[in-house]
C-alpha cells in the first residue's frame, strides 16, 4: 500500500426508524460526500480498495464518493460500525498487502483516533498535531503516504468545509 484515506461518513440525519446503524445520510452531506469525492479525485487520490462500514451512513457516503472513483474494490464490513482505532487498524493492515491505495469510511472516534495515533507515531509537526486535535468532521479525509515498511505520514486533511472556500 502506498496511500491510505481515512474518512469519517458525511453529515447523517439525527435519527432513524431502525436506529442509529439506520440513519441516512441527510441532504447536506449527501452534497458534502458527493464534493469530496470530486475533491479527492482531482487531487488524483483514487482508491483501488475501500473498506466501508457497513451502517446506512457510510454506505451511503460511499456510494456517493465513488461516483468520482470509477472501478473500486469494495468491503463492506459490520466489524467497522462504530469501531475502535485498533479494529480499524487491524483491517486496514489486513488489506495492506492488496492495495495501492486504500480508502476507509467509518465513524468517530474510532476514525479520529487512528489518525491521530498515525500522526504521533509519525513524528507528524505540532502544527499537524493541532489541526487534528480539533476534531474529524463529518465528510472530512485525512490523507497519508505508506512508506516500504507499512509507516503512514501526514500527507494532507480535506474536510468539506475546505472545499466551500
Amino acid at each position: 500500500m502506498q496511500r491510505l484515506i481515512i474518512m469519517r461518513h458525511a453529515q447523517a440525519e439525527k435519527s432513524a426508524p431502525g436506529g442509529d446503524i439506520d440513519r441516512p445520510l441527510s441532504k447536506h452531506g449527501r452534497h458534502d460526500a458527493l464534493a469530496m469525492g470530486r475533491a479527492l479525485a482531482e487531487r488524483g487520490l483514487r482508491p483501488d480498495t475501500a473498506l466501508v462500514s457497513s451502517a446506512r451512513r457510510t454506505h451511503q457516503t460511499w456510494d456517493a464518493v465513488s461516483e468520482a472513483m470509477g472501478d473500486v474494490e469494495v468491503h463492506l464490513s459490520p466489524a467497522l460500525y462504530n469501531a475502535s482505532s485498533d479494529t480499524l487498524r487491524r483491517a486496514v493492515e489486513a488489506a495492506e498487502d492488496t492495495a495501492g491505495c486504500l480508502l476507509l469510511v467509518a465513524h468517530n472516534p474510532g476514525v479520529h483516533q487512528l489518525a491521530v495515533e498515525y500522526l504521533i507515531e509519525s513524528a507528524a509537526s505540532p502544527g499537524v498535531l493541532d489541526k487534528m486535535s480539533g476534531g474529524f468532521p463529518t465528510g472530512a479525509a485525512a490523507i497519508f503516504t505508506v512508506d516500504v515498511a507499512g509507516r503512514p505520514s501526514y500527507e494532507g486533511w480535506l474536510t468539506p468545509h475546505d472545499l466551500e472556500k
